[in-house]
């Protein structure tokens, strides 16, 4: 299963926001830090304010902050909101031919249940499950001899 660009875009600024819990970060640090066009991040900021993920402040000393309901948030229960892909694979050409074994086609149900079973994995997890606040001690992975 693959996510939408779109939705790895808001999953990744929530991500990186969540690590930064009690800091106004610019939408400019947010795009160079995960390292995706600033276009982009600022479009997946736009989308987590309208759902109450993040509060956003404009001018100087503005930026955006993750909040509680952002942290709250079940990645399934996000990625099947953004995701607006109806099937996993077209059954349709791009002239727009439908494919001809599409009246007996099982693979259709099958690929939409297995995304659901996708989805219902990651509702498991809340987006503050993904992240680690920079309160917390960073451990480093030992090195080896």
């Amino acid at each position: 299963m693959k996510l939408s660009a779109f939705a790895d875009v808001c999953l990744r600024t929530l991500m990186f926001l969540g690590s930064r819990r009690d800091q106004l970060v610019t939408t400019k640090e947010i795009a160079e830090k995960i390292g995706v066009p600033y276009n982009h991040v600022a479009k997946a900021v736009v989308e987590l304010r309208k759902r109450g993920a993040l509060d956003v402040a404009r001018g100087r000393y503005g930026g955006s902050q993750i909040t509680d309901l952002g942290l709250a948030l079940r990645v399934g229960t996000l990625m099947r909101d953004l995701d607006l892909r109806e099937d996993v694979v077209d059954c349709v050409s791009e002239a727009g031919v439908p494919c001809p074994l599409i009246a007996a086609c099982a693979l259709r149900g099958a690929l939409r249940r297995a995304r659901e079973a996708f989805y219902a994995e990651l509702d498991l997890l809340s987006v503050e499950d993904l992240t680690v606040a920079s309160s917390k001690t960073f451990v480093p992975f030992p090195a080896l001899p």
